[in-house]
């Protein structure tokens, strides 16, 4: 068998169903990450065990419940996330051309890091190209990325040559599908909006006070993205979400400016979620269902959400070439 080429797409990932039994196992193995939580374990445990493990899942279930079959245009019985990434694979591995396996893994569920290189070498690949699916770097995500897959190949003894991508927060291509997708957005719904948030999942600020360079890469993101579209910091404005405990996380929080904006007069507002590759919980039932809830009973008259990039075809033809030139170069000319 020729040696090929592999590239291996990677998100976070999500409970195989939408129950208490089936996120409880996902929430240990996210929950107990160091790059996700960095308490000491002698603090940390005894909450995540006694209080986090027993109460959460149930709640977290009734969340994904409600976003399970979205969008409905993704057929699958998989949770959005894990929908979506297939997809992507499929659009991407159509446009990357040659004789490239692509296959997917989540860093936390299945399918496993350890399951999508295992499927990738049994093809024979002896090249792989990780793609984690996060634009912005953070330790939580990327660098938890590049411990993930150590570890699943920890144990092998025949090793393959691996690359994996940092982060893609300015790429001028990543920008204009941004950009494109807000136009295209306001030419569906009809209206302007008085003001287009770009929000962020949250972050502890103590990782950012630590060196983490996210807060820095979103900030990034979005003043290429006002800069594309030539608008304002009071059109656009940015903000970050989902966050979880007592402790100060960055700044400013997405649901306290949606519930502050109808009072300064901006009545009508669209969400984009810049941070995000696909879909998920996060998106879809955080901000266009939560968010939205909150926006509307603070006195807004207007909201949308506008989809992740996903897998649309400029999407998908724009992450071949960040392939291609970020992870392939050099390799293409060798595959068989």
């Amino acid at each position: 068998m020729p040696d090929k080429t592999g590239l291996l797409l990677v998100n976070l990932g999500s409970p195989d169903k939408p129950t208490a039994r089936a996120v409880r196992p996902y929430l240990f193995e996210f929950l107990h990450d160091r790059r996700v939580i960095d308490t000491s374990r002698w603090i940390w445990c005894p909450v995540l065990h006694g209080i986090i493990l027993r109460t959460r899942p149930a709640k977290s279930a009734r969340l994904y419940a409600k976003i399970w079959n979205q969008p409905e245009h993704i057929p699958g019985h998989e949770a959005p996330l894990v929908r979506i990434t297939r997809t992507q694979a499929d659009g991407i591995k159509t446009h990357l051309g040659g004789d490239i396996e692509v296959d997917v893994a989540m860093r936390y569920g299945n399918p496993s890091l350890s399951l999508g290189f295992d499927r990738l070498l049994a093809k024979g690949c002896k090249r792989v190209a990780v793609l984690p699916m996060y634009p912005q770097y953070a330790g939580p995500t990327s660098a938890s990325v590049y411990d993930g897959v150590f570890k699943a190949l920890r144990t092998r003894t025949n090793m393959p040559d691996i690359r994996i991508l940092r982060d893609y927060h300015d790429h001028p291509g990543y920008i204009r599908l941004l950009a494109d997708s807000i136009r295209k957005d306001i030419e569906h719904q009809g209206w302007e909006p008085d003001v287009v948030l770009a929000s962020y999942h949250g972050m502890p600020q103590r990782y950012v006070d630590k060196g983490d360079p996210y807060a820095r890469e979103c900030k990034r993101t979005t003043q290429l993205l006002r800069a594309a579209l030539d608008w304002s910091d009071t059109r656009i404005q940015m903000s970050f979400q989902s966050r979880f405990g007592p402790l100060p996380w960055l700044q400013p929080y997405t649901d306290v400016v949606l519930a502050g904006m109808p009072g300064r007069g901006h009545t009508s507002v669209m969400v984009i979620t810049p941070g995000f590759s696909a879909d998920c919980l996060e998106t879809l039932e955080e901000i266009n269902m939560e968010a939205r809830k909150v926006f509307m009973e603070s006195g807004g008259e207007k909201f949308a959400y506008i989809p992740c990039l996903n897998a649309d075809e400029e999407h998908m033809r724009f992450l071949a070439g960040l392939v291609k030139d970020r992870l392939l170069a050099g390799w293409l000319d060798r595959i068989e």
